[in-house]
């Protein structure tokens, strides 16, 4: 049986919730020229990730791996990302706007596709899918990530569909336009059709579990990370998510990951454990058996597990068992292009960063909330204008850009970056200041071949200005 909506005979021309069939996943290295590295041992079996040490960011204090990728090819830092419109139905006036980003060259590359959560409020005043840290990793290992907005989302065409409190049709209505974005990117040159993954964070994570009850041939892995629809208003909502998971397992053809933490500001330890029994106990009492599933609880990171996908300092998390999964797919996850991430300036020595009254030109105010600044998590920067503006970022892919991007809003004169992370870089000095800010490594706009501009600099987590 079709999702729900998409149209029976369609033929494609062409080759962000407060929180995403035909073959089951094939183990066989992919051929070509994308090889799997080597696969991580038994141990990835296990279901539980180990304990994560004490402390604000969890197991977030992981180093990252220290690697020597300069002989790779370079790819451009924003990753030759474009946006483009992707049509839903048969006489494409609903078309989903889509950012697409890519390694450099012909491919074709083995693609993912990245469904978003849904934010509180009119789904058209959510932000444009771009998650940049995401799409980094994998670009990096030769993927083609293709984020688009589901209809009623963004600049996307159509009307997002409630379904009333019916979260299992409200998954498949989701997941029709996760086919829909399949069918016609599998259609195009610089795609691998046969090695596909799909992965969905919050509401598109129960996007993506949906569609792995229908998924194409090519899709032989899913990844949900936090997935679910949280429906407060809804009596026994908990029951219906539950339910709705259950009626995917005994349908699903595509292997599955599962990613959630403890301090999930959405999702309770015991709501996880049963959405998860429920798929996975529907899965085993198929004869044979469905596709197979693995949850990880990776434990806490900072505030919230719920934003691990969002942050640059949660790929330290995710990734290495999003690897031994895809390895275990037959999906590349060797590193095979170098990509530019954004690197906090040097401290300049100016004043101590637990120093407020040095910071120049601020009020009372802006002192108040530099205090703030430093209480948050050690991802973060502050910026500050010669006329008093100021903000400060936290989490996210690039908080310094977001802190001078939010500065400017309220100043006429040049915002700087004063600190990043837990040093001062700020310099009276105008040739150091413009290298640092420099370095905040502001993407430029995205190319939109849709011809709908968004150029403004978007961040999930805290941030505060004036």
């Amino acid at each position: 049986m079709a999702f729900k909506k998409l149209l029976t005979g369609w033929v494609l021309a062409g080759t962000a919730c407060v929180f995403s069939a035909a073959h089951a996943a094939s183990l066989a290295e992919p051929q070509g020229p994308h090889r799997v590295a080597s696969v991580v041992a038994a141990a990835a079996n296990v279901q539980h990730a180990e304990p994560v040490s004490a402390g604000p960011l969890g197991s977030a204090n992981v180093p990252r791996l220290a690697l020597d990728d300069s002989w790779l090819p370079a790819v451009r830092a924003d990753m030759n990302a474009r946006v483009i419109r992707i049509p839903v139905d048969a006489d494409g006036d609903i078309t989903l706007e889509t950012t697409i980003y890519r390694p450099e060259g012909p491919g074709p590359f083995p693609m993912v596709v990245f469904n978003h959560g849904k934010i509180p409020g009119d789904p058209r005043n959510q932000a444009r899918s771009d998650p940049v840290s995401f799409a980094r990793e994998f670009v990096r290992r030769g993927y083609v990530v293709v984020a688009p907005n589901r209809r009623g989302f963004a600049g996307s065409g159509g009307d997002y569909v409630q379904d009333g409190c019916d979260v299992a049709s409200n998954g498949l209505d989701q997941a029709a336009d996760v086919a829909a974005t399949v069918a016609y990117m599998s259609k195009q040159p610089y795609v691998d059709a046969n090695h596909i993954v799909v992965a969905g964070t919050s509401h598109g994570g129960l996007a993506t579990i949906a569609y792995g009850t229908e998924a194409a041939q090519g899709v032989r892995a899913l990844i949900n990370f936090s997935g679910g629809l949280r429906q407060d208003t809804c009596k026994g909502w908990q029951d219906n998510l539950t339910q709705a998971f259950g009626g995917y397992g005994g349908k699903a053809r595509v292997a599955s990951l599962w990613l959630y933490g403890d301090n999930d500001s959405v999702w309770t330890r015991d709501l996880v454990t049963r959405m998860y029994a429920a798929y996975h106990d529907a899965q085993t009492a198929e004869a044979p058996p469905a596709a197979g599933a693995k949850l990880v609880d990776f434990g806490s990171y900072k505030n919230d597990a719920h934003r691990l996908v969002g942050d640059r300092d949660g790929v330290k998390i995710w990734w290495p068992q999003v690897e031994v999964f895809l390895a275990r797919a037959g999906m590349p996850t060797a590193v095979e292009y170098r990509v530019a991430e954004p690197a906090a300036p040097r401290g300049t020595g100016y004043a101590a960063i637990d120093s407020v009254s040095a910071v120049p030109f601020l009020d009372a105010g802006g002192r108040s909330g530099y205090r703030n600044f430093l209480s948050q998590y050690s991802s973060r920067a502050f910026a500050v204008s010669d006329s008093g503006a100021w903000s400060w970022a936290e989490g996210g892919d690039n908080p310094m850009a977001v802190a001078i991007a939010n500065c400017q809003k309220h100043s006429n004169d040049a915002c700087h970056l004063y600190a990043v992370d837990n040093a001062v870089v700020w310099s009276n000095d105008a040739a150091i200041a413009a290298r640092n800010d420099a370095s905040a490594g502001v993407v430029p706009a995205v190319a939109d071949t849709a011809n709908t501009p968004d150029t403004a600099v978007h961040d999930d987590h805290a941030l505060a200005s004036r």
